[in-house]
């Protein structure tokens, strides 16, 4: 099933499960993984529609996705969001990104807790730099030559690298 929408909207999260559940016949997996990044080096130049989109593409999103697909999940269902090595050690040209990525690894611990006695595990998954159309998408091509070189790895992960780990918690 294929949907293209905005998880910002909570009508969009809403379909796009009604919809999974009328193709699939059931949820198990709800993955979050919408992001929206842009580097600001100057932490004045991080305007307010900025900051709103950062925060509700990257925590209303999961949100609203995890509200509407809840009531759909049994005992032995899960919810996997990726959060960031950011949301942990904090990004000086990522100020909003890294709060919100901070704000997914509470949101997960605490609604972990809060649905563990229904059955459905909740986890994250918190990676370093992978490449995404993220990275390219606001960048000059030397600092995306350069990307994840600063990592034990010199160089960004792929997803297929990090893919496992979401099987795994599925």
């Amino acid at each position: 099933v294929t949907l293209r929408g905005d998880v910002t909207k909570r009508a969009f999260c809403r379909k796009a499960v009604e919809q999974t559940v009328k193709a699939l016949g059931r949820l198990d997996v709800l993955v979050n993984n919408a992001a929206f990044q842009v580097h600001s080096a100057d932490f004045a130049d991080l305007t307010e529609q900025h900051f709103d989109t950062t925060l509700k593409t990257n925590l209303y999103g999961y949100f609203h996705m995890a509200q509407e697909a809840v009531p759909h999940m049994k005992p032995g269902s899960a919810i996997i969001n990726t959060g960031s090595v950011t949301g942990i050690e904090g990004s000086k040209d990522l100020i909003d990104y890294s709060m919100t990525k901070g704000g997914i690894h509470a949101f997960t611990r605490a609604l972990s807790g809060n649905l563990i006695g229904r059955g459905i595990r909740v986890n994250a998954v918190a990676p370093g730099p992978v490449w995404t159309p993220l990275n390219p998408s606001e960048k000059e091509a030397g600092n995306v030559a350069r990307f994840g070189a600063k990592t034990p790895m010199r160089r960004p992960a792929q997803p297929e690298e990090i893919a496992p780990a979401y099987v795994f918690l599925a």
